[in-house]
């Protein structure tokens, strides 16, 4: 494979922006997945989506680690939800196979409109950690919400970083530094369990892959950097912008396969 071509350097620079905006509010799949598909075209999806999850798992696992690094990670919280999100995105991968996505696309719309109202209405929401959970009452609904999470990444996939920062605010009272710190973790998860998958049957491009991965992983110090620096009022902002491009692309998809 010739790494100079017009073509490779289009996916590495998608793989650099995906990396950041991955690193601070979630989303880098909207950069990277339609990338892939331009540039490779006459790939099967099972190989690209593979290919976006080896090269974003170690942008995420990379940012996990410089969040961990600086702040004080609630693991009593993210550990849980991770672990029950793994186990779920299989279930959700499976009932693939019975259900069409297109029926779960207006309600995802739907959600997609409900966290963005919610979030600009409260002006002070997720700029304050405040905890209001612990014990087993913790660790039930960080069990609840990662099966959630890990079900529909599984089955569906697009705006789960978003799903989960917003979830982490709303209901363990994060901020949105810690929520997206802790949704760096689950993500980890989910993208393994996706990739146990993928990589044993060779739906990933090795090569192309690999160098994805360190363009994500530079794109995730770069995105971690500004998300510390300027702290849970910046990542609010970014995740307004964010949910914003995720409701629009849900809205036109809806309408153009209505």
């Amino acid at each position: 494979m010739d790494f100079f071509t017009p073509e490779i350097v289009v996916l590495l620079f998608a793989a650099l922006m995906a990396g950041t905006v991955d690193a601070v509010v979630g989303g880098g799949g909207l950069i990277q997945i339609p990338a892939l598909f331009a540039v490779r075209p006459l790939e099967s999806a099972a190989t690209l989506f593979g290919t976006n999850k080896f090269a974003s798992i170690f942008g995420t696992a990379n940012a996990s680690w410089r969040y961990a690094r600086q702040i004080t990670m609630p693991w009593r919280t993210i550990l849980p939800a991770a672990l029950s999100a793994f186990a779920f995105s299989y279930l959700g991968a499976a009932v693939v196979a019975w259900l069409p996505k297109e029926v779960i696309r207006p309600l995802v719309l739907l959600l997609l409109t409900v966290v963005a109202a919610y979030t600009l209405k409260g002006q002070n929401f997720g700029l304050h950690h405040q905890p209001v959970h612990a014990g087993n009452r913790e660790l039930a609904y960080a069990v609840l919400l990662g099966g959630v999470i890990g079900f529909y990444d599984g089955f569906f996939g697009p705006g789960t970083g978003s799903f989960l920062i917003f979830l982490f605010v709303r209901f363990f009272g994060f901020d949105f530094l810690h929520a997206s710190a802790g949704a760096k973790m689950v993500n980890v998860a989910t993208n393994l369990a996706a990739l146990s998958y993928f990589l044993p049957h060779g739906n990933v491009l090795p090569l192309l892959a690999i160098a994805m991965a360190v363009a994500n992983v530079t794109g995730s110090m770069l995105g971690t950097r500004l998300a510390l620096k300027h702290g849970s009022q910046f990542v609010r902002r970014l995740f307004l912008v964010m949910v914003s491009v995720l409701i629009a692309k849900f809205a036109w998809d809806t309408l153009s396969y209505w």
